[in-house]
């Protein structure tokens, strides 16, 4: 497969958007670090991402949308609502349970699914124009740091995924922080690019 380093024209956005509607994968740019992209209702392109970074089957896949998507995938609870609209767009991905249209696959059996509404104007279009969540973990052999460039997505993934979206160096350059919502106490899952007490200051 040859890869291709693209900038995010809007003809090119929309080839990428194209490759995500046909089950292919695409790694893009978010405000964390790039992430490797794939239609994330559908099992074959979602078994593609972890052929690609070699990542173990029965780890889930957190989901990237648009406002608009979220309650298609998860049931929001009202803890949710308030960081959705203190904290979203941005670097918190939320884990709530999930809708019956996110397949089991995705993740990995649970009844509940991470949920991220990127701060990138490059992963938004590229989301709404795909008009699908898009599972996309970080853009990355399995085992090595998260890329926050498209050169570094290249080197690790040359030849596993047809086109890198080229949105320049990530704003934050480390991973969103995880917050699981499912139970009756919040749970700091992954401390990331938001400070866990300012996530649960506006939970308080």
């Amino acid at each position: 497969m040859q890869t291709e380093i693209l900038q995010p024209t809007s003809e090119n956005l929309r080839r990428a958007a194209d490759l995500i509607g046909r089950g292919e994968l695409v790694a893009f740019p978010t405000e964390t670090v790039y992430g490797l992209g794939a239609d994330g209702l559908n099992v074959a392109a979602c078994r593609k991402i972890f052929a690609a970074k070699g990542r173990p089957s029965d780890k889930p896949l957190s989901l990237l949308v648009t406002a608009s998507m979220v309650e298609r995938v998860a049931k929001v609870n009202a803890a949710a609502e308030k960081l959705f609209a203190a904290l979203s767009p941005g670097a918190l991905t939320i884990i709530l349970p999930k809708n019956k249209i996110v397949p089991d696959f995705v993740t990995g059996g649970r009844g509940s699914v991470g949920v991220r509404i990127p701060d990138n104007d490059v992963a938004l279009k590229l989301i709404e124009l795909a008009g699908v969540p898009i599972a996309a973990p970080s853009a990355n052999l399995s085992g090595m740091e998260p890329p926050t460039s498209a050169a570094e997505v290249f080197d690790n993934l040359c030849g596993r995924v047809k086109v890198i979206l080229d949105g320049g160096q990530c704003r934050f350059g480390i991973s969103s922080t995880i917050i699981d919502l499912t139970e009756s106490e919040p749970k700091i899952l992954r401390r990331g690019a938001i400070a866990p007490e300012k996530i649960l200051e506006v939970i308080a």
